[in-house]
């Protein structure tokens, strides 16, 4: 039985000119000429009785049709293109684990690791790419993903098998040379500040999550009425920055922090956490269920749990001042 499937040339073709909206691009792009374009995307309506480009005075423009017909196919043409790399890069062997991360637990802990899985299996990629929302599977390119957030925020993640991995502990931090201007008097070797001294350094803000300073005053039992003020920032890498760079105190995951800690360039400015509703999980499809995934779970749970074990000899560290 013949399957209800376009020829590949023709659907080339079409997303080609559905990006451009132009034949003459397409044909561009493609190294062919515009009539072939053309001949291909009239095969392509022809097949499915439909039309999907209409002309107008400055080219060609998507159809209802056509819009729709893009917008479901692209993603499956770049998932081809880029399987058949994958394949053609590990000849076969082994295989391709595409992960949506999100991006400060990306770049400060999973990259750092992700050496000792290649290690492991290196016969195995992995390719990452930042995440920051659930998506549907079935509409992205991604086989797994690492999110942060709340059981609730994981509800609106259908058909998906989730893997608790560790629960997010927030704590303030800053440089040393920023306590010393408030706090002179201070000794550096017993920082411990409490609320109501932290609510007179200037603080940084996360833009996606603007309550986290007043959920953490909360907490600690004090209100402060400037607990939504200071510069804001989008990403936990870029307050760090702007924290060592003595601009203010910041809320981050002690677990995306170890450099900083380990060099003093940032000291944990306050002993209380904040340990919020936000965990990070991974998420895969119900229907994917490879063995490439499993591998790669069954290290990352490994790796959690070491981290786990040597957080009191981390934390130890963290409290080695850096004086010059």
């Amino acid at each position: 039985m013949r399957r209800m499937i376009p020829s590949l040339q023709s659907l080339l073709c079409f997303e080609s000119a559905a990006k451009h909206k132009s034949y003459t691009h397409a044909a561009q792009e493609l190294c062919i000429t515009q009539s072939a374009v053309s001949r291909q995307i009239q095969q392509l309506e022809e097949f499915l009785n439909l039309s999907l480009f209409q002309r107008t005075r400055h080219g060609v423009e998507l159809t209802l049709a056509g819009e729709q017909y893009f917008k479901s196919i692209k993603s499956s043409l770049l998932n081809i293109e880029q399987s058949t790399m994958d394949l053609m890069s590990h000849k076969g062997l082994g295989g391709t684990l595409k992960l949506g991360v999100v991006p400060t637990f990306a770049t400060r802990w999973l990259l750092p690791r992700l050496y000792r899985f290649n290690q492991i299996y290196p016969e195995i990629t992995v390719h990452l790419e930042t995440s920051t929302k659930p998506f549907l599977f079935s509409e992205h390119i991604f086989d797994a993903a690492i999110y942060a957030g709340t059981p609730s925020q994981l509800e609106n993640w259908p058909e998906a098998k989730v893997e608790f991995l560790m629960q997010e502990e927030v704590v303030p931090v800053c440089s040393v040379q920023l306590i010393q201007k408030y706090f002179p008097e201070m000794d550096l070797n017993a920082i411990d500040l409490t609320p109501q001294q932290l609510s007179q350094l200037p603080l940084l803000q996360q833009t996606t999550r603007p309550y986290i300073w007043k959920e953490w005053f909360n907490a600690a039992g004090y209100d402060d009425p400037s607990a939504m003020d200071g510069q804001r920032h989008e990403l936990f890498s870029m307050l760090a920055v702007a924290a060592t760079h003595h601009m203010g105190v910041a809320l981050i995951p002690q677990m995306l922090l170890e450099k900083e800690l380990k060099n003093a360039d940032l000291v944990i400015a306050s002993r209380f956490k904040l340990v919020g509703s936000r965990s990070y999980y991974f998420v895969y499809s119900e229907q994917q269920n490879s063995g490439l995934i499993l591998k790669f779970v069954e290290w990352l749970n490994q790796e959690v749990q070491a981290y786990q074990h040597n957080d009191i000899a981390r934390r130890a560290s963290s409290s080695i001042i850096k004086t010059e």
